[in-house]
C-alpha cells in the first residue's frame, strides 16, 4: 500500500523544476497576503487574482469559492442578454481599457460602447479552472461573447491598422479560446502573427514586453492543443521562438525583461515552452524577481507574480482536472483511468487535506489568508514638484503644469493630486476611473486619455523613468519630481 501511495503521489506531483528554488516559505506568505486581499468585499473581484490562487500549490477552498461567487455575480449578470442586443449601436458593455495594462478594467455603465476582450478573457480562463466546473450553458455563452468581441477588434485592425482595444486583450482572447479548446479562425491568428512579423507590439513610451509575452502564450497554446493546420503551427511555433529570442537579449542588467512587472509574463513563455529549466535568462530574472518581492505590495501585482513563482503558466489552466469529477465518476456518472482508478481504491484517511488533483500538480486544503497590514503614518511634512506635459501639436503649450506641492509624509501619489486641487488658484483638476487595480488616472486638467484616442496618462518620476504603480500605490519621496505625461501607445 504504502509503495502505491508513493508512486500515485508521483504520478501527481511531478517535479515543480520551474518554481522558485527554496523560497517556499516567501512564495506561500504572498499567496496567503492575496487571499487576504481577496477577501475584501470591498475590492471589485479581479478575473488575474482568482487565476492566481489556482494556479498555487496551497489553497483556501471556501475563500476561493466565495471569489469565484463574487466574480460569478460581476459577469454573469453582465453578459446575460443577446448578442443582437450588444450589436446594436451604444448598447455592449462599456469600458476604457487604456493601454496594455487596463484590460481587466470595471465600468459600472449598463450601456456598451467597446469589446471587453480581454476583461472576459481573463474570466473564462478563471472558469476553465474552476472546480467542480460550472454549468456549460452560461459557460458555451460566454464563449460566444468572446469570439463576438475578437471578431470585432479583428475588424477594427482591419480598419485602422490596430485592434479596438489592443495586441494585450486581442492576445489575451485567442488564449482563453484555445484554453477552452475552441477553434479560431485563421484569420484572427494571422492577424496576430503579422503584428509579431512587423514588431507592432510595441507603444510610444517603449517596449511591450507583457504583450509579446501574452501573444507567444497564445501561440504556444494554438500548437499544443493542435487547433491549427500543420503549416499555421509552424509558423505559430516560428514566432515563439522570435518572442522568446528577443526577450533573452533584451533583457537587463537587473534581471528583468522590459521592467519588473512585465517580467513575469515573459517567464510564463519560458515555462509554456518548457525552455525554462535550460534558459539562464529565466534563472537571472526568477533571482531578479525573489530579490524584489516587497515590489509586488497589490492584488493586481501580486497575481501577476504568483503563477510564475509556483512555476506555472496560463497554459496549464488547459491541462486540469478536478477532484471532485473524479468523484462522482467514482459513483457511477463516468469511468476511471490509469492512476485514476487506483486513486479511488485510496482509504478516506488519505484525502484529507486534499481537495482538487490536477493534470500536473495536487492542491491541498492548507492556506490561510494573512490580513493587510494598515499603512505606518509617517511625522512630518514633504515637498512634491508636480508636472503635467501634453505633446504637441495636441496642445501648443507643452507644459500645463508645473507646481511644488506640500504633502504628509508617506503621501501616496493619489494623495499629492488631491493636495494639488486644493493650492491657489485651484487651476489643478483630475478625474479616476475605478478598476480592480485600484483608481486609473483618466482626466488631468480636463484632457481626458481615451482608449479612442489610444492615449493614457503615463506617471514619471524625473527626468524619464516611468513609474510601474498605480497613483494610489505609489509613495514618492520628498523633493520627487513626478510627470503625469499624455502619451499614445
Amino acid at each position: 500500500m504504502w509503495l502505491l501511495l508513493i508512486l500515485l503521489q508521483a504520478a501527481v506531483l511531478p517535479a515543480q523544476l520551474c518554481e522558485a528554488p527554496g523560497e517556499v516559505a516567501a512564495v506561500q506568505a504572498l499567496s496567503a497576503r492575496l487571499l487576504g486581499l481577496s477577501a475584501d468585499p470591498a475590492r471589485d473581484p479581479d478575473p488575474s487574482v482568482y487565476l492566481a490562487l489556482r494556479l498555487g500549490t496551497d489553497h483556501d477552498l471556501r475563500g476561493e469559492e466565495r471569489y469565484l461567487a463574487r466574480l460569478q455575480d460581476a459577469f454573469q449578470h453582465r453578459y446575460g442578454r443577446s448578442l443582437q442586443a450588444a450589436s446594436r449601436p451604444h448598447s455592449a458593455p462599456h469600458s476604457h481599457p487604456q493601454r496594455d495594462a487596463a484590460a481587466t478594467q470595471h465600468s459600472t455603465s449598463a450601456e456598451v460602447e467597446w469589446p471587453e476582450t480581454g476583461r472576459l478573457a481573463l474570466y473564462l480562463l478563471g472558469l476553465r479552472a474552476t472546480c467542480p466546473p460550472p454549468e456549460p450553458g452560461p459557460q458555451r455563452s460566454l464563449v460566444t461573447w468572446l469570439k463576438y468581441y475578437l471578431e470585432e477588434d479583428w475588424a477594427g485592425s482591419r480598419r485602422h491598422g490596430h485592434p479596438l482595444t489592443s495586441y494585450y486583450q486581442y492576445s489575451l482572447g485567442v488564449l482563453a479560446l484555445c484554453v477552452h479548446r475552441k477553434r479560431v479562425r485563421e484569420e484572427v491568428i494571422r492577424r496576430l502573427l503579422v503584428a509579431e512579423h512587423h514588431g507592432r507590439f510595441g507603444h510610444t513610451s517603449g517596449s511591450a514586453v507583457d504583450t509579446e509575452a501574452v501573444a507567444a502564450l497564445a501561440f504556444a497554446c494554438l500548437q499544443r492543443e493542435r487547433l491549427v493546420g500543420a503549416r499555421l503551427s509552424a509558423e505559430l511555433g516560428a514566432a515563439t521562438r522570435a518572442v522568446r529570442r528577443r526577450m533573452v537579449e533584451a533583457q537587463g542588467q537587473d534581471g528583468f525583461f522590459g521592467n519588473i512587472y512585465s517580467t513575469p509574463w515573459a517567464m510564463q513563455v519560458f515555462i509554456a515552452t518548457d525552455t525554462c529549466r535550460t534558459q539562464p535568462a529565466y534563472s537571472r530574472a526568477m533571482a531578479a524577481l525573489l530579490g524584489h518581492l516587497d515590489a509586488f505590495s497589490t492584488a493586481a501585482t501580486m497575481a501577476q507574480v504568483l503563477p510564475v513563482l509556483h512555476g506555472r503558466s496560463y497554459l496549464d489552466i488547459a491541462s486540469m482536472r478536478c477532484q471532485e469529477e473524479l468523484g462522482r465518476s467514482q459513483g457511477g456518472a463516468g469511468t476511471w483511468r490509469g492512476a485514476d482508478m487506483a486513486l479511488a481504491q485510496m482509504p478516506p484517511w488519505w484525502w484529507l487535506g486534499v481537495c482538487q488533483c490536477h493534470g500536473g500538480f495536487l492542491l491541498t486544503d492548507t492556506l490561510s489568508p494573512i490580513s493587510p497590514e494598515p499603512l505606518t503614518e509617517m511625522p512630518g511634512n514633504m515637498t512634491v514638484r508636480l508636472v503635467v506635459e501634453c505633446p504637441k501639436p495636441s496642445c501648443p503649450q507643452h507644459r500645463l503644469y508645473d507646481q511644488p506641492v506640500p504633502v504628509s509624509a508617506g503621501a501616496s501619489l493619489l494623495d499629492v493630486l488631491r493636495a494639488a486641487t486644493t493650492q491657489e488658484p485651484h487651476d489643478f483638476t483630475f478625474d479616476t476611473q475605478d478598476t480592480p487595480q485600484g483608481p486609473f488616472l483618466s482626466s488631468v486638467l480636463g484632457l481626458e486619455a481615451r482608449q479612442q484616442k489610444r492615449n493614457y496618462w503615463q506617471l514619471l518620476t524625473a527626468p524619464s523613468t516611468s513609474l510601474q504603480m498605480g497613483i494610489a500605490d505609489y509613495r514618492p519621496r520628498d523633493g520627487e519630481t513626478l510627470i503625469l505625461r499624455l502619451s499614445e501607445w
